[in-house]
């Protein structure tokens, strides 16, 4: 049986992660935290100081992961970020994302030249997404995008050519209707290839993904970055 204490549990995603583990047969739900909640620890640290746990799942956000995942580990507990508005620190854990990501670095391996686009609810504050900061980190790993015209060289607003993240030319489009969706276009002469992840108007996408994390993370040594990692 693997315990587990979710940080951000009371959170739109947060909650189907303890509710999925709840169901679980091999898993027990030990911990919970949320400054929100009474019935909740208040912290990562007075979670993990009362009960024993084998992983922490954080869903929380940018501004405390960091402080989240140190703690954890003094206590030598495993842990799975599925936190968005992070940067080389964030960790995509929705299954169809992390075919994205392996997708996309294939594409990369053949199509010299691409770019991100970014799709989100009119209220998200951080951009790009966590998944799009992860993808354009990940196709650096493959090669540098090719440009016909420098970003330097542009005549204009700069800013219209979007944002370079590692080297990838990301567009962040922030209206309402949308949740999160990212896609990533190559183009070569004469054709295109676009690969999109959908997420979707529920935390389900995301429940599956952050499940897998949960089983395979005790058996791993040091830092998985990215789901895809645990799909062979």
């Amino acid at each position: 049986m693997i315990r587990v204490c979710v940080a951000g549990v009371t959170g739109w995603t947060g909650r189907a992660i303890a509710a999925a583990v709840e169901a679980a047969s091999d898993l027990e739900l030990v911990a919970g935290v949320s400054r929100s909640d009474p019935a909740s620890y208040s912290s990562v640290s007075e979670a993990l100081e009362a009960v024993s746990a084998d992983v922490l799942v954080d869903f929380t956000h940018a501004a405390v992961v960091r402080g989240n995942v140190l703690a954890a580990l003094e206590r030598s507990v495993n842990v799975v970020v599925g936190s968005s508005g992070l940067s080389a620190a964030n960790y995509d854990v929705s299954l169809t994302g992390a075919l994205l990501l392996r997708s996309a670095g294939d594409a990369a391996r053949h199509l010299d030249a691409w770019e991100v686009i970014d799709y989100a609810n009119a209220g998200k504050p951080d951009a790009p997404s966590g998944t799009a900061q992860e993808l354009a980190e990940r196709l650096d790993g493959v090669r540098p995008p090719a440009l016909r015209v420098p970003i330097d060289e542009i005549l204009g607003a700069r800013e219209a050519r979007g944002a370079t993240i590692a080297g990838t030319q990301v567009h962040s489009l922030r209206l309402p209707s949308f949740v999160v969706s990212t896609e990533v276009v190559f183009a070569a002469e004469g054709e295109r290839l676009s690969i999109r992840h959908d997420a979707g108007e529920t935390p389900a996408p995301y429940v599956a993904g952050t499940l897998l994390a949960i089983r395979a993370v005790p058996n791993q040594v040091g830092l998985i970055r990215g789901l895809d990692q645990l799909l062979d």
